[in-house]
């Protein structure tokens, strides 16, 4: 099977290589835990290598990761002007689906869009954006706001698994973000862990009065891999994770 490098050398001897291509993979954390950053990561380092990349925005618009991110000196901003990382405004998602304007937006220029922002509009969206810009890699982050739109779990576990399903039919690797609601030790499994191809679990916890950041490859199917917890740390490069190390 074909690898795809992360953008984190540690996180690739994790997997062996890297992420299976053309596979869907959660990466789920709690907030802090470093998501949004390992998600542009993966993003950028396929940009400089031509492999374009599409970065869609479910909770804060893309000038505002753009600017979060801005210390990392990725020059992402340069990257979208060349055409390789392009960004999708679908934070109208988040809202109750009341008819109001979808206000979808990809690069600056407006997409004409449903009264009612829906996922399927949604769906169909990145769908004619991969196919005309030829998108290699996809991150959706996070996907907690098509969650939220739900109260029957079935119409919740329909919607995530038309939306998975339709992301790895596209062919490209996608990483998708989801917020880790409890500590590591009282986590209950959320559906979209049993919908995707892979797990990424972002820990944070206080261990002798220190914050303590662990990684761990919960689930990939197709390859082998590290399921260990292993450190990692947000530094001036992004997420590095130290693959020989134990938390404990």
């Amino acid at each position: 099977m074909q690898l795809i490098q992360t953008g984190s050398k540690g996180l690739d001897e994790l997997l062996g290589g890297g992420l299976p291509k053309g596979k869907c993979v959660l990466v789920v954390g709690s907030p802090g835990a470093g998501k949004t950053i390992l998600l542009m990561q993966f993003l950028k380092s396929g940009a400089v290598v031509d492999e374009r990349g599409l970065y869609v925005a479910m909770d804060e618009a893309p000038e505002h990761v753009k600017a979060n991110l801005s210390p990392f000196n990725w020059n992402l901003e340069k990257l979208e002007a060349e055409g390789r990382l392009l960004f999708l405004d679908a934070t109208m998602l988040r809202g109750t689906g009341a008819s109001r304007s979808s206000g979808l937006l990809l690069s600056g220029e407006g997409i004409e869009a449903e009264p009612r922002m829906t996922v399927r509009f949604l769906i169909d969206t990145i769908r004619r954006i991969v196919k005309e810009e030829d998108i290699q890699r996809i991150a959706v982050d996070p996907i907690t706001s098509i969650m939220l739109r739900y109260i029957d779990p079935y119409k919740r576990r329909r919607a995530m698994l038309m939306f998975f399903d339709s992301l790895l039919g596209l062919g490209c690797t996608s990483l998708v973000s989801t917020e880790l609601r409890t500590s590591m030790l009282r986590r209950a499994f959320q559906v979209e862990e049993f919908l995707s191809q892979g797990v990424i679990l972002m820990h944070t916890f206080i261990h002798a009065g220190s914050l303590v950041r662990a990684v761990q490859i919960e689930k990939m199917r197709g390859i082998p891999h590290d399921a260990q917890l292993r450190p990692y740390q947000i530094t001036s490069n992004g997420i590095e994770v130290y693959p020989k190390d134990r938390v404990f």
